[in-house]
């Protein structure tokens, strides 16, 4: 396309409605107006200008406001679906997912996991609707900010009388003396801090501009915004994982690649007790029984010495020790441990004894390890139990067949095999909580219950985010471009001499009443009139 030249010179870009220059009136559909539009300053901007190829296609759809507006509304929409039922990570770990939401939520449940919204932060078509705003936010952006940095870099002191006609302030004056009014219209300009120009006895008095790119600035700041949430999907910038450890036990901490350790040493749990604590947790102790003071573990944090080896157990070099409490995370390198949540009495270990149903005489003890349990325990003189089958959390499911319900044993059942000198075939007896089975009747001999351990369970939440510097910056460029539009206006006073009348034009990007108060002010005193508002003239006709 072809660039269009003004009759002052000014080559302007196709597509341009006002000479950058001086202001003239390029096209003729414009003319017919009452007043120019200075939105963008009547520059030409590719979105109105070309839709042929593809790329002009893809720009114009992404310049415009309305689809960058859906595209916000469709994922706030979706962060919202997302809200309703627990992500994937929140889940406890006693099935697969799309069991999970099935058994818990029934049909809604498994439609919500088949569209995805069990994950919905990290899925590949949520990422794409962040990207898309991000896209949106930057093509807005350059469509709009260079062709108005352009026409305000162009501009000239001498507007066209057409441009000046056309503004919503305009008047025209006959001075008779016109320097001194001139000088002292300059002074109160610089007094009240305008940026003035003069070529050949007009004046341009501008202040504010800044203000112009406040809405730009936004942009920016959302773009790092963006870019800083989207850099929590990448391996490492971001771990937010739950780590559950039982007194005595020593793991791994996630997303450390194996380097750093954990002990949890011992977990403690303090409360609130009625005749001791102030009175006004009476009512809640009345209700619930007991309430949390404080609890917290103390733990140990180990750092692996040497290279990891496959089948071998590491050798920890220990750190530090640490209490970690609500709100009192243990930190370390880049991650910070916070407690979270607990569970008391979990069962750990479960003893037994091998007996004649008979006479109840015992043969030894056997003490299974519900974490890590064994297939056989000898008892010694041809007396031994096999765990033929073992379930943590066990049920029944619809076929009437023994399930578990997930790896944690709050159910604890066991299908034994008794073997003894005189049933060296074995007995087969089928052992859970306050029920025995024997699949095939009776049986000679029985496993008793003994004995239970448990121990204390506490859960820490593991933390990093190396974005959270990014999404802080884009914040504050944001805000920054807020104040930069919202408590600064960019206005102009255009005074020029025609034929021995003065010409007298303003604008502003908002509060006019403030602009017209500004003009009044400097032309107080002096013989030139106060520019009229050809809005309310309009609306007097």
């Amino acid at each position: 396309m072809k660039d269009v030249k003004c009759e002052c010179g000014h080559v302007n870009p196709h597509g341009t409605i006002l000479c950058e220059a001086c202001g003239r009136i390029l096209e003729e559909h414009e003319k017919e107006k009452k007043l120019v539009d200075m939105r963008y300053e009547g520059s030409a901007r590719r979105s109105q200008t070309y839709n042929k190829t593809i790329v002009d296609k893809v720009w114009n759809f992404f310049s415009s406001v309305k689809v960058g507006v859906w595209l916000i509304v469709i994922t706030l929409v979706a962060s919202a679906l997302g809200t309703i039922l627990p992500q994937e990570m929140y889940i406890p770990p006693v099935m697969p997912a799309n069991e999970y939401y099935e058994d818990q939520y029934g049909w809604i449940g498994k439609l919500y996991y088949e569209l995805g919204f069990h994950n919905l932060y990290s899925s590949w078509w949520y990422l794409i609707l962040i990207a898309s705003i991000g896209i949106s936010l930057v093509i807005c952006s350059l469509d709009r900010v260079i062709p108005l940095y352009r026409a305000l870099k162009a501009q000239r002191v001498t507007r066209h009388e057409g441009f000046l006609k056309r503004q919503r302030l305009f008047g025209i004056s006959e001075v008779t003396n016109l320097d001194h009014s001139y000088e002292k219209v300059k002074e109160k300009l610089k007094a009240k801090r305008y940026n003035i120009r003069e070529e050949e006895g007009n004046i341009l008095a501008e202040k504010g501009r800044f203000s112009r790119w406040g809405p730009y600035v936004n942009h920016i700041g959302l773009i790092i915004f963006l870019i800083g949430g989207m850099l929590r999907f990448v391996p490492g910038m971001y771990v937010d994982k739950v780590l559950w450890l039982r007194e005595g036990e020593t793991k791994v901490i996630p997303e450390t690649h194996g380097e750093y350790y954990l002990k949890n040493d011992r977990f403690i749990l303090e409360v609130y007790e009625k005749d001791k604590d102030k009175e006004v947790f009476d009512a809640a102790l009345e209700k619930t029984g007991m309430v949390a003071k404080n609890f917290q573990s103390n733990v140990t944090l180990y750092k692996r010495k040497g290279e990891a080896i496959a089948g071998e157990k590491p050798e920890l070099e220990k750190v530090k020790d640490y209490e970690i409490r609500v709100n009192d995370p243990l930190k370390f390198e880049s991650f910070a441990l916070y407690q979270v949540e607990y569970k008391l009495d979990e069962l750990n270990k479960m003893t037994f004894a091998l007996a004649n149903k008979q006479t109840n005489e015992e043969y030894g003890n056997l003490t299974v390890d519900l974490f890590d349990p064994k297939d056989k325990y000898d008892l010694g003189k041809g007396y031994s139990v096999e765990v033929m089958s073992y379930f943590p959390d066990f049920e029944f499911d619809k076929s009437g067949e023994p399930i578990t319900k997930s790896r944690i044993p709050n159910n604890p059942a066991f299908v034994f095999k008794m073997i003894t000198p005189d049933k060296p075939e074995g007995e087969i007896s089928f052992v859970a909580i306050r029920q025995t089975i024997e699949p095939f009747g009776d049986n000679n001999y029985k496993i008793a219950f003994k004995g239970v351990e448990t121990k204390n369970v506490t859960a820490l939440t593991v933390r990093k985010d190396l974005t959270l510097w990014i999404i802080a910056l884009g914040g504050l460029i944001f805000m920054i471009g807020v104040a930069q539009g919202s408590y600064w206006t960019h206005r102009r006073i255009w005074v020029r001499r025609i034929n021995g009348e003065v010409w007298v034009a303003g604008h502003t990007n908002k509060n006019w009443h403030g602009l017209k108060r500004e003009i009044q002010a400097v032309l107080e005193g002096t013989s030139i009139k106060e520019p009229l508002d050809q809005t309310e003239n309009e609306k007097t006709a």
